[in-house]
């Protein structure tokens, strides 16, 4: 373990971190060393992906392992789907990459995703109509509460919108390999606004290229202007409310669920509030994008969360409707 860990190259956001240890994991079996010596120092240990999707306080009192189990292989198939095992570290766009090259449609949607494939099922990721949930088999992960390796189904995961059973007890389990389930019969998937207008029969990998050239006119570089995504979860209403907001607001996004509820836009929401492309020091809201909050060299933890608390108040105040954050603060 490296003392002092330096963490603001291991976070999107691009916030100065540290920790008071940290080490790389590019084996399974490094980690029940590296728990050990959290726990004989008395120390929690947590486990980082590409930190795309975390706010990072100034001193992590504790250990960080920075997730780097490699490997892609094609385990051949199962009834309609091939099974493609992946190890936790790889990067997830460069995964869809590599699908496509091996001629395993299914993942083109999600191109562009910041961040590590066994991030990739915690927060069940999700873009342009497609959730990883559609494309998942399982996964392995460490129970850091015995040590042990188990496997988890998809119904194990307990998935919904942005969420798992991972997400609801952070820190618990380290997952090391996601198994993904792609459609041997692949059909493109063009329902969301900006596919819309392809043809029916594109192939998957131009759809992946549009996905990325959407997301990049749409959404900052991380690599240019620090920042973790979409900042906040779209808000999930009970019908009721989504019809009080749409009798005041007609043009606000809104998409039924199956459950009867509706999904609101975050980003309409925060635009009206007038915090797209607004400033706290060197904290801000993109003006490209109202739903993602971004670095502009030099931010804080503090101004980050100092910030995104405004706009949770402001969202709350006018349209009775509360925002979620999605990165976590660690």
């Amino acid at each position: 373990m490296t003392p002092d860990f330096d963490l603001q190259r291991h976070n999107t956001l691009g916030l100065p971190a540290r920790a008071r240890f940290g080490a790389t994991i590019t084996q399974a079996d490094e980690l029940a060393s590296l728990l050990s010596e959290a726990a004989a120092r008395g120390l929690p240990f947590r486990v980082l992906g590409g930190g795309s999707n975390v706010v990072l306080r100034p001193v992590f009192d504790g250990v960080i392992g920075l997730m780097a189990i490699a490997g892609r292989e094609i385990l051949g198939r199962r009834g309609d789907h091939t099974l493609v095992r992946v190890g936790a570290g790889e990067n997830w766009h460069r995964l869809v990459e590599w699908t496509i090259q091996h001629d395993l449609p299914g993942l083109e949607n999600l191109a562009g995703i910041p961040g590590t494939v066994g991030a990739a099922p915690i927060q069940n990721i999700g873009a342009y109509g497609c959730e990883l949930v559609e494309r998942f088999e399982s996964l392995v992960a460490l129970d850091t509460e015995d040590n042990a390796l188990k496997t988890f189904s998809r119904d194990d995961c307990d998935f919904s919108y942005r969420q798992s059973m991972f997400k609801r007890t952070p820190g618990r389990f380290i997952v090391v390999s996601v198994t993904l389930a792609l459609p041997n019969a692949w059909r493109p998937n063009l329902g969301y606004p900006g596919l819309n207008t392809l043809a029916s029969d594109t192939d998957a990998r131009t759809i992946m290229q549009t996905v990325v050239a959407v997301r990049n006119r749409k959404l900052p570089d991380w690599r240019k202007l620090g920042n973790a995504g979409s900042f906040f979860h779209n808000p999930i209403v009970e019908a009721d409310v989504a019809d009080r907001l749409a009798a005041d607001h007609p043009e606000a996004p809104r998409y039924p669920g199956a459950d009867g509820r509706v999904k609101l836009s975050a980003a309409w929401l925060i635009e009206r509030c007038g915090f797209k492309g607004h400033r706290l020091g060197s904290a801000g809201v993109s003006d490209q994008h109202a739903l993602v909050v971004v670095n502009h060299g030099g931010a804080t933890q503090q101004e980050i969360s100092d910030l995104a608390g405004q706009i949770v108040s402001a969202v709350e105040a006018r349209f009775g409707v509360r925002l979620v954050q999605e990165p976590e603060l660690l």
